[in-house]
């Protein structure tokens, strides 16, 4: 067995149990919005699991404003960056350039050594914490970000007995043959550098009418498990167009779902949401976004997708472990 290597980040990342990668082959496809799903369902899973959101889609950050965290900071501490959390409890930490630029229209122009400069600082300096699971969101395609990445993430690709995993990751697609055909470069990334890919989703996979219920397959049908049985992954679910979704994350994104402290990210209590507020009698809930999440039908879906990646990553922590036992 070959011996761990100790660098900066393996040793800031030895608290966290499980490091999956998000991937798209074209931007537009939901990836980010998957991230987000993602880390909810396995949020979901426990009432202790902790999970961590990266955002290193440098030059288009959107995860803050799709937790309720647009507007938030983070802050240093004697051990390192502290993430900025989406509840109470502090279940879900958010990392994002977002929470260092002055204004959020502000454009980041870095050239690949400054990306890469940022991305190291992400793995090494945050102070997370145990972690069940560190989702990372990536830019669309294949660049120096996703180059940097796997670069830095090089020592956790060797199992230990204590941790025996590595670094995994999912593939978001849509229907359409475009976006296949990209996807299919991000797949043939994942091999040449050796990333273990958990399984694809098919996201925008059918639009089903709020009033009829009739379901019309405006991006096409079937095309990413199409893929996925071609290319010999898993295919983790497909995930159909939700409206009830899209007006959460926007109402998440104007500050109207309390945040981990009850008030908006502006730090006021949040004006018009009421949906969001307790009936008569009950508790306060103390992660708002998750409980109204899971009452969309993307939640169902997601649901059953997370616990395909749990499935998957459990089948090759046994495989890794009794190659190490071997």
């Amino acid at each position: 067995m070959a011996a761990p290597i100790d660098t900066a980040v393996s040793r800031r990342l030895a608290s966290v149990k499980n490091v999956v990668i998000v991937l798209s082959g074209k931007g537009g496809v939901g990836k980010s919005s998957s991230s987000v799903q993602l880390a909810l369902s396995l949020l979901n899973l426990t009432p202790t699991t902790r999970v961590g959101l990266l955002d290193l889609d440098l030059t288009g950050p959107s995860l803050p404003r799709m937790v309720g965290l647009d507007g938030a900071a983070v802050h240093q501490s004697s051990a390192g960056w502290v993430p900025a959390y989406v509840d109470q409890a502090q279940r879900l930490g958010v990392m994002s350039i977002g929470f260092l630029l002055k204004d959020r229209g502000d454009s980041v122009v870095w050239r690949g050594p400054k990306k890469d400069g940022m991305i190291r600082q992400f793995l090494s300096e945050v102070r997370w914490g145990d972690l069940d699971y560190l989702v990372i969101d990536t830019p669309p395609g294949t660049s120096d970000e996703h180059i940097s990445l796997l670069t830095h993430l090089h020592p956790l690709f060797t199992p230990t007995s204590a941790n025996p995993t590595t670094p995994t990751s999912i593939l978001i697609t849509t229907p359409q043959t475009t976006a296949l055909n990209d996807t299919v470069k991000s797949l043939s990334f994942t091999r040449k550098l050796a990333l273990p890919v958990l399984g694809l989703v098919e996201n925008m996979a059918g639009y089903a009418c709020p009033c009829c219920g009739e379901i019309s397959d405006c991006f096409g049908k079937g095309g990413g498990e199409d893929m996925a049985r071609r290319e010999a992954v898993d295919f983790l679910g497909r995930v159909p167009i939700d409206t009830v979704l899209v007006a959460l994350l926007d109402a998440v994104s104007n500050g109207e779902v309390p945040g981990a402290d009850g008030a908006d990210a502006g730090g006021q209590a949040a004006d018009g949401a009421e949906s969001s507020l307790p009936a008569p009698g009950a508790s306060p809930s103390t992660f708002p976004l998750l409980d109204r999440y899971l009452a969309t039908t993307s939640a169902k879906v997601w649901t059953g997708i997370a616990a395909g990646v749990i499935d998957a990553i459990e089948r090759r922590r046994v495989e890794l472990r009794a190659g190490l036992d071997g």
